[in-house]
């Protein structure tokens, strides 16, 4: 039986994965205030739902008291962490790390709030300490501390070493593991938490820890977030429902928690809103259309949490009209197109972005599944004449308002 009341309710809302010596941090945190951290690598300018177990885990870990700390790696970033990869990441220049950084930083900022409290979270970029080190002083410094056959151990490693993985990136898990000892040192940083493929790595920061200061530090891992056919979600997918709203609407990100599979609304309900365990014991119960009322309360919740109350009243009510047929636009995802005249309408499908090829549109207007201004489209064959505005249905839930440029 666990004493800590943020463990309890992790463990409740099935947060926990796999963590190292639980029985010393539960010790750890039911004994004051603990500070804790989670990183990121600036390879895109937001963050998206796969990041989102570990985004609210860190909002409940500050909700008990404790102050987490984020770190965008800088200098990560610039080496590709090989977890969970086929193949190396594209090298990013300065100039794309600190536009992402930014971005990074507005995604974190709809979770855990910044500031100057004791338990207000601080952001930290690890190129400010790695850029110090000349390779010489970094394997002086560390280079005995990591043995080669425990590098080859891990899971990242040992599926690239058959297709190519580099030196720079065999690197990857060295510098993640001076990350933790250098928040440990400077802030008191006991905790590192992480996704499940982020496991290997993070444990290399406890060693390294333990080797240097001889002291304990403790790693948490969350289980990864995957779409209904048991994907990882990330953008390298291609399946990436975006936090920030540039890439994201709101509509769009209550249409993706609206549509949970039936099997995933209690799990959904637990990880990604803040309803108390008892109501998500009764929303969970619910059967056949009434389920339903369970996602729209899911989909209103977790789009309040990222984007705010009337973000999210706008998206319910977007998402109400075009289901009752009154097709109120007004917050619909939209594009713009440079087009007049007359296209095939698998042309038209591909141009505005509902498919990414003609065969995909194909067959979905053969399955009956597009309709454009409200008549539905059974020709694939068929031309269409660009209208100034245009609402594009495909399937029964996903909407697109399509307006000509002036």
């Amino acid at each position: 039986m666990m004493k800590s009341e943020l463990l309890k309710e992790l463990e409740a809302r099935g947060f926990l994965n796999q963590s190292s010596n639980l029985e010393a941090l539960d010790d750890a945190l039911s004994s004051g205030s603990v500070v804790g951290y989670w990183g990121t690598d600036p390879t895109g300018d937001s963050l998206h739902v796969g990041h989102l177990a570990s985004l609210m885990l860190m909002r409940w870990f500050q909700k008990f008291g404790h102050k987490p700390i984020t770190l965008v790696g800088g200098a990560t970033g610039r080496i590709g962490d090989p977890s969970g990869r086929d193949k190396g990441r594209p090298m990013l220049t300065d100039e794309q790390i600190e536009k992402n950084c930014a971005g990074l930083r507005k995604s974190i900022s709809k979770f855990i709030k910044f500031g100057d409290a004791d338990n207000d979270a601080i952001m930290v970029d690890n190129y400010d300490w790695m850029k110090n080190y000349s390779h010489m002083d970094f394997l002086a410094d560390f280079g005995t501390d990591f043995t080669v056959p425990r590098m080859l151990s891990m899971e990242s490693v040992k599926r690239r070493l058959d297709n190519g993985m580099t030196f720079l990136e065999f690197n990857y898990m060295t510098f993640q593991a001076v990350d933790f000892l250098t928040l440990y040192k400077k802030y008191n940083c006991i905790l590192q938490f992480c996704g499940a493929d982020q496991w290997g790595n993070s444990i290399m920061g406890v060693e390294l820890i333990r080797k240097k200061l001889g002291k304990e530090a403790f790693v948490l891992s969350t289980a990864l977030i995957t779409d209904s056919n048991g994907n990882k979600i990330g953008k390298s997918a291609g399946n990436a429902v975006w936090v920030n709203e540039e890439k994201t609407s709101p509509y769009e990100y209550y249409q993706y928690f609206r549509n949970t599979p039936d099997d995933l609304v209690e799990k959904f309900l637990k990880i990604f809103t803040e309803i108390p365990l008892d109501e998500i014991e009764k929303l969970s119960k619910l059967q056949g259309a009434e389920l339903n009322e369970a996602k729209k309360i899911l989909a209103f919740a977790a789009t309040e949490i990222a984007h705010g109350r009337d973000a999210a009243q706008k998206a319910e009510e977007t998402a109400t009209a075009l289901f009752s047929g009154a097709g109120n636009s007004e917050n619909m995802p939209s594009v713009e197109i440079e087009m007049s005249g007359v296209i095939g309408v698998l042309d038209f499908l591909v141009a505005i972005g509902l498919f990414s090829s003609k065969s995909e549109a194909r067959r979905m207007v053969e399955q009956g599944g597009i309709q454009i201004a409200g008549e539905k489209i059974t020709d694939w064959k068929s031309d269409i004449e660009i209208a100034d505005e245009a609402i594009v249905q495909k399937g029964k839930k996903t909407f697109l308002r399509v307006v000509k440029k002036s």
